[in-house]
């Protein structure tokens, strides 16, 4: 475990934004390579900078990042004049996958925020400094981190042209990129989810999810913010996070706290939108049939939302989910899904925390399996990777305990200049097919071959 920041107490401020001023909402801030960023909807965060850090590794990285950041906030000098959640101190966050992972977890605090929520909006400054924080003072920090002349007063003009070339509907230009295998090749992935079914064949385990590797080598360079722009516009419905090299775009919400109330989005059961051409019907239709009809997909569904709603219940005084699932339309996929919403019970005296949550919810059935200790065994064996950060949480939380965590899917490190290795994984049980899953994979790389401007 370490962290870098004075002994010193951290000091914030906190000021409205005009929301109107910028149009194309929280991605026309995409203008760095460095930037922190959890956005949906052009709404979220985005962080620039970096005032302190924490980085652990091991089964109790969680708690320690947990004990660290309620240290770092509990005497913090606060001047908050918007109040409400993702305001006053912030800490953007991603966690290794495994316990046994060599990636280091870590907590990273912004010395700008930038903040957009129903409507309004707000700059948040942080700083270890005795100096005092002003309004004018924050301003020209942010127009600093985004490259603007001082002379500018409102927010700086880059950013509509950093979202003026941006549509959903224009894909980044075709490059001349090359893509090599991970540490498997697909023959042997496909080998190693059929030892997958035939271990969960003799009941030692009911699903298993098994993750691949590719890696991008694009000669003309990669940039970061211009991934996270294209994410985020053409995967609205997703979380666009961008942390330390880990950048992606998850629609799978592992929990969101506000106040007592915590909420999630579990998903489980996929089908590439390319299988709809020529088929009967309409595209939902057909998504209806063959996702929502099939009793593998189900199946696979029901392992994933009762090991969530299971581990959440010790912390929860009152708990809904969807009797059904609902079929959540992505641009590449359609996908099983479900939302879980919970009451959060005082425990010990106190509402828990998101890291204390994430330490018990983390892995769920939907990046793992079930039982999670035999599928996390099993993993390691079959995978011969470290996952690192892919499928490990990813988001921010604040002073209140408000935050947002999603799994870090869809998602790719950037490695290099010009290398990017991208993960994709697929959730196996008794009747499973490996082709099947190795095109599935193929389905879950397309957002970021596409943001590379991969052809897929």
């Amino acid at each position: 475990m370490t962290s870098t920041f004075p002994t010193r107490i951290i000091r914030t401020l906190t000021v409205p934004l005009d929301a109107d001023s910028f149009p194309g909402g929280l991605p026309s801030f995409l203008v760095r390579d460095d930037v922190l960023c959890w956005t949906r909807r052009e709404a979220g965060l985005v962080g620039f900078g970096e005032v302190a850090r924490f980085t652990a590794t091991g089964p109790e990285r969680f708690l320690e990042a947990d004990i660290w950041w309620r240290h770092l906030v509990l005497e913090a000098d606060v001047t908050d004049a918007v109040g409400c959640p993702g305001t006053g101190p912030v800490a953007f966050g991603s966690f290794a996958f495994s316990k046994v992972s060599a990636h280091s977890s870590r907590l990273i605090v912004p010395e700008i925020v930038v903040g957009l929520r129903d409507g309004t909006a707000w700059l948040t400054q942080l700083t270890f400094d005795d100096g005092e924080l002003t309004e004018a003072g924050a301003r020209a920090a942010l127009r600093r981190w985004l490259g603007a002349p001082e002379t500018v007063q409102g927010l700086p003009a880059a950013q509509a042209a950093a979202t003026g070339t941006m549509s959903s509907d224009q894909p980044a230009g075709a490059r001349e990129a090359k893509l090599s295998t991970g540490s498997l090749s697909e023959a042997d992935w496909m080998a190693a989810v059929a030892e997958g079914v035939a271990e969960i064949r003799t009941g030692a385990l009911e699903k298993l999810v098994l993750a691949r590797d590719i890696v991008a080598t694009v000669p003309d360079g990669v940039n970061a913010a211009e991934i996270l722009r294209q994410l985020a516009v053409r995967y609205r419905e997703c979380w666009t996070y961008g942390v330390d090299g880990l950048v992606g775009s998850t629609p799978e919400m592992l929990i969101q706290v506000e106040g007592r109330t915590a909420q999630a989005r579990v998903l489980a059961g996929t089908l590439d939108r390319r299988d709809a051409k020529g088929m009967a019907g309409s595209p939902m239709e057909f998504a209806e049939r063959v996702l929502a009809g099939s009793e593998k997909q189900r199946h696979e569904h029901d392992i994933a939302i009762q090991s969530l709603t299971t581990q959440l219940a010790p912390f929860s005084e009152a708990m809904n989910a969807h009797s059904e699932p609902f079929i959540l339309e992505l641009p590449n996929v359609w996908h099983l899904a479900s939302d879980v919403k919970a009451e959060l019970a005082e425990v010990e005296g106190h509402v828990p925390t998101c890291l204390a949550l994430i330490n018990a919810l983390h892995p769920t059935a939907a990046v793992c399996g079930t039982p999670t200790s035999v599928a996390g065994a099993l993993i390691r064996k079959l995978e011969h990777l470290d996952r690192g950060p892919y499928a490990g949480p990813v988001g921010w939380l604040d002073a209140a305990g408000n935050g947002e965590w999603g799994i870090a899917l869809r998602g790719a490190v950037i490695e290099g200049p010009d290398t990017v290795r991208l993960y994709a994984g697929c959730g196996v049980v008794e009747g499973s097919v490996p082709e099947a899953e190795l095109a599935e994979t193929w389905a879950k790389f397309r957002p970021m071959l596409e943001s590379l401007g991969i052809s897929s």
